[in-house]
This record gives C-alpha cells, structure tokens and sequence, in this order.
C-alpha cells in the first residue's frame, strides 16, 4: 500500500512551512503515532530549530564531495526504520551527485512506494509548470524544481499564508535570513509588489488543486465524464517546445487526465542534420515532459499532420495543443493544406485544438 503525502506550500522562504510541518510532528507524536523527522532544514532559525527539540531525528547521510563533508536525506533509513510517517523538508533539493537520485521529490517517492506517509514542504516558485510566471515576476529564474504530478498525487496539500507586510517585518526582525542578507533581500525578492504577486500564485494553485480533487472525486461519482485526454506537439525548438509543454502540463493538472508529448522527426530533422546543442536540448525537453508527467511518443514521418491524426486515433485524444505558428508558416501550412487537413480529421474525431501563445 501506497503511503500518503501532505505538502506545506507557500509563497517563498519564511511563511513559517517548517514550523507548522514541526507543529504536526509533534501533535502525531503526542498521539502515539511512530512519526520521524528525514530531513528539516531550520535555516538558523531560533523558533523552529526549538520545535526539533523533543523529536526523534534520523540521522542525516553523510557524504563527500569536492573535499568537503555534506549531509543528505538518509532514504535507506527511513525505509529500514520504517516510521508511519517522516517529515521531508525542502522538496525541490537537488542531490548530490552519485546519490541514487537525482533530486530529493524522487526520493519521496521510493519512501511513499515503500508504504511511508511523507509530511514535505515546498515553496510556489518551485512548481515546474509555473516557473515561467515566477521568473516573469522576480526576474529569476528558480534552477530546483519539482513536477506537478507531486501536487496531484498529495492526499492533501496546505497553504502557509502570510500577508506581504508580516513576511517583511518577519525578514526585518531576522526571523528569515541572518542580518547581513536582510537589506540585499528587501532590495531583491522580498518587495510588496512581488510578494503580492507569488502569494496569489500559491493561493491559486491550492484553490485549483482542491477544486480539482472535488471534480475527480466527488463530481466524477454522480456522473460521468469526458476524461480528457491531451497530445502536445513538439519540435526540435526548443524554447517553443518547452513552453508548449508546460503549459499543456498545466492544462493536464488542471483537467487531471492523461497527456503525451508527441515529436515527429523528419528527414529535415534527423540527427545527422540537426546540431549537437538542438539534440541536447531534444532530450532535455523529453526528461522534461517525462517528469512533468506525460509520456512521450517519438515517431520518424514525413507527413507531420498523418503522423498527428494516428496518435490522436490510437491513444483516444480529446485535445491537441500546439505552438502558434510564425507567419511565413502559417503560408506553407495553408498552401500545402496540411493544416486543412489536419482541422478536418480533428472535426471528425470531435478533438479540440489548442493554439498556445
């Protein structure tokens, strides 16, 4: 039996995740639940580094890299100790390399597989699919990210809110960062307008994934459905095919369903006609998609419209996502008629199409 996962979500660092994850911890514990802390990172934080105090902790694996002694999420523990439940901080850590995963939410996995409830914690500005908005608002763009499949497979995700002025008198009082990192923050990331802006994206984000659990559910019980089914089309583009895959993915998150990414490679594409950087990038979308949650279809066809209608045939699409053509494109779609004749076969197989933007 699959364990359970509970995530701590919040607009960034200093909302008080940690805090509250700790506050369970001790709650189930008092309860008599065999509860055990993986890994929590206090950040110095005097408030939260007390609420450890009186929790059994396992110990942290050490390792070597590059000379120097580092700790990491200790997996083979947790699943010989076996707890009920373990807390994870920091879902979007990377690991160091030569660990058996790449990144610490895969790490979570193997101890939910192992039938381990996971009480973790993660900020907004890590969800994948919604990187691009947060970089839009900060100018930064976040390099640890966790796909959205961990939010849809939480039993229960909680929003640690906090308004724009407590988090930065909080930040002030250096409850958030040592003393020396204060002004460059409030300079930086932690400004009212950009706070407001990643509050609203935490808020809506558990507002649609609750909303989502009650239409899979619970509307899904009274009547039946559509369940949608989507194919994002990709080229070797890989700025555009990156966009239209996130945003696909947040389309499957939003409708729960199924979703592929589809790459029709042509002899014009082919990898003795294609640079090394363009194949890099290729692979890259394709892990990408893979953890995004879609299962990627690559498929070697001349007639890229055919090659589409087959996957929409076989794997029972109901919506097809593509990237906005530039114009000079849109003329040899038209003048050919592979267009025409790819709306024909959509119309015929009731699939709707989405162009992106």
């Amino acid at each position: 039996m699959t364990g359970k996962l509970k995530i701590y979500i919040g607009m960034s660092a200093g909302v008080g995740k940690t805090y509250r994850m700790l506050q369970e911890a001790h709650n189930l514990l008092r309860n008599g639940v065999n509860i055990k802390i993986g890994y929590v990172e206090t950040h110095g934080r005097v408030e939260t580094e007390a609420l450890v105090e009186g929790l059994p902790v396992i110990p942290r694996r050490k390792v070597f890299y590059k000379g120097k002694q580092l700790e990491e999420l200790d997996v083979q523990a947790i699943l010989l100790l076996h707890p009920a439940v373990v807390i994870v901080d920091e879902l979007a850590h990377t690991n160091i390399p030569g660990s058996k995963n790449a990144k610490r939410w895969q790490d979570v996995m193997d101890i939910l597989e192992a039938g381990i409830d996971v009480i973790s914690a993660v900020n907004i500005q890590h969800i994948e699919s919604i990187n691009q908005d947060v970089k839009t608002i900060t100018g930064v763009e976040v390099k640890e990210r966790i796909p959205d499949k961990m939010l849809q497979i939480a039993n229960e995700v909680v929003n640690i809110d906090l308004s724009a002025d407590d988090l930065i008198t909080r930040l002030k009082e250096g409850k958030i960062y040592d003393a020396s990192k204060v002004q460059q923050a409030l300079q930086n990331f932690f400004k009212p307008d950009k706070i407001l802006q990643l509050r609203e994206l935490a808020l809506k984000e558990v507002a649609g994934q609750v909303e989502r659990k009650v239409d899979y559910e619970v509307t899904a019980k009274e009547k039946p459905w559509r369940h949608e089914r989507l194919l994002a089309c990709i080229s070797s583009n890989h700025l555009i095919a990156q966009h239209i895959i996130r945003k696909t993915a947040r389309l499957a998150s939003y409708y729960n369903s199924k979703w592929y990414v589809l790459y029709v490679q042509t002899a014009r594409e082919s990898t003795d006609k294609i640079s090394l950087a363009a194949q890099r990038h290729l692979i890259n979308n394709f892990q990408n998609a893979t953890e995004l949650g879609a299962e990627v279809l690559q498929v070697k066809e001349e007639n890229i419209a055919r090659a589409i209608i087959h996957e929409i045939q076989t794997k029972k699409i109901t919506t097809v996502c593509i990237g906005k053509p530039h114009i000079k494109l849109w003329r040899i779609i038209l003048r050919t008629g592979v267009f025409n004749g790819l709306l024909k076969a959509l119309s015929e197989n009731d699939v709707d199409l989405v162009i992106l933007s």
